[in-house]
């Protein structure tokens, strides 16, 4: 479920119009708001790598590889690219993709390897890719897959969350909430509470409201310790 950005915006609100901190514009709220979500779920890379080198815990609810890969799970997505001369080029990529996870030939897993690992791996014919062992470089222009005689790829990709907007219409010099032309947050329902916090901070430092970045980051540090304990 993902997160309704009013709810968001009417606690970003309340927090920083307490003890007279400011009044966050619907256009500002906007722009933190799409900044805010950025930086949670590029964190959530981050995070897997960190967990992904700790002893795994078993508990129902508590193993932290499983809780990232449910956050992300609203982001996941299936595509099949077709290959030309081994070539996956960025034309033939799904236009929302923000992160490959799984490149999928006639059911089997393509490994990525990098271009130094191709040249040492090219150089055996031991290790050289065949149809049973295929490899796959990212570069800049797309995916080289080999062998070269593969035609086409399934792929699971972590697609570019939508741009968050609340939406609004103004009614004596008031904006008041307008739900038809409103986008929530895609990001998981368990970080409404993140998303105040790090918009609480980026409002801090855009209105020259230190206090109110020290609230923000403060509330948002405190949060994550307790997660990660």
């Amino acid at each position: 479920m993902a997160v309704n950005i009013d709810t968001v915006y009417q606690k970003v609100l309340a927090l920083a119009n307490k003890e007279q901190r400011g009044y966050i514009t619907p256009q500002e709220f906007n722009l933190f708001a799409d900044q805010a979500q950025k930086e949670i779920i590029d964190q959530y890379f981050y995070d897997i790598n960190q967990f992904s080198r700790l002893p795994g815990n078993s508990t129902e609810y508590s193993d932290m590889l499983s809780l990232l890969d449910e956050k992300l799970s609203i982001l996941k997505s299936y595509h099949t690219a077709s290959v030309s001369n081994g070539v996956v080029n960025l034309v033939n990529l799904p236009s929302d993709l923000y992160k490959i996870g799984t490149v999928i030939y006639d059911g089997t897993i393509v490994e990525e390897v990098n271009s130094n690992e191709l040249l040492n791996i090219n150089k055996s014919p031991l290790t050289r890719p065949t149809l049973s062992r295929p490899i796959y470089v990212n570069t800049a222009s797309g995916l080289e897959i080999y062998p070269n005689t593969i035609e086409k790829v399934n792929m699971t990709y972590v697609k570019k969350p939508n741009t968050p907007n609340w939406g609004y219409i103004v009614v004596n010099d008031k904006a008041l909430y307008n739900s038809s032309t409103s986008v929530n947050f895609e990001v998981n329902q368990a970080e409404e509470t993140e998303l105040v916090y790090r918009i609480l901070t980026l409002a801090g430092i855009a209105i020259q409201k230190p206090e109110l970045t020290q609230s923000g980051a403060s509330l948002a540090s405190a949060q994550i310790q307790q997660e990660k304990q």
